[in-house]
């Protein structure tokens, strides 16, 4: 149960006090079969199989980063998501973009926030095409006692306010608060496949509680 302050003014005197809130349900982001809630390329990059949005290709370089994005924007929320991250040769990477928005120049990029998945980069948080840096990262002893390369692992997105929480099967990677004020707090969510490799992601059992 939640609880939100509230105040009013009784006989002249200020009253402090708070309203219960039921959390939200978790929603299903993917339906398993169509991209509806979806936009992207869905031509050559991005597909459905075996009830999992994939990206990428194992047989041939990845030419540039690509997003799968909501057609809706997020504020505040928990976001669960099972990825497996698959790969031969070149820059293997990839990442689930939040409160980010596409950039026109080059049309096929994101800015915002990216809870990043990779080597050097696994359950980090990135500042994609803004700051271009890695703005907190887990300890690496972590990562690799948790982490399940070439399978499937879970990962958990907490946004809530200016505070962001990382969780990588069910361990906290990341606890993050965003001290610049001009950062937005609202905006698409995003699935990358990175460019310069060989390499395809698979993401599925996506949902969503909207926290209010």
């Amino acid at each position: 149960m939640k609880f939100s302050l509230f105040c009013t003014f009784v006989g002249g005197s200020l009253l402090a006090g708070f309203i219960a809130h039921s959390p939200q349900k978790p929603v299903r982001m993917f339906d398993g079969k169509t991209f509806r809630g979806w936009e992207g390329d869905t031509v050559k990059t991005w597909r459905i199989q075996d009830g999992a949005l994939v990206g990428g290709s194992l047989t041939e370089t990845v030419p540039h980063n690509d997003f799968l994005c909501t057609t809706r924007p997020y504020a505040n929320f928990i976001m669960r998501v099972k990825f497996k991250l698959l790969g031969t040769e070149g820059f293997i990477n990839t990442g689930v973009q939040f409160r980010s928005k596409r950039l026109t120049k080059p049309a096929y990029e994101m800015t915002g926030y990216q809870a990043d998945l990779g080597k050097g980069y696994w359950a980090s948080l990135y500042d994609e095409s803004r700051r271009n840096k890695t703005l907190i990262a887990p300890d690496s002893a972590l990562i690799k006692k948790i982490l399940k390369p070439n399978d499937w692992n879970d990962y958990e997105i907490r946004a809530e306010n200016r505070r962001i929480r990382l969780y990588l099967n069910g361990k906290q990677t990341v606890d993050y608060t965003e001290a610049d004020e001009s950062i937005p707090q609202e905006g698409l969510i995003g699935l990358q496949i990175h460019g310069g490799g060989k390499a395809e992601v698979h993401y599925k059992d996506l949902t969503l509680e909207e926290l209010r």
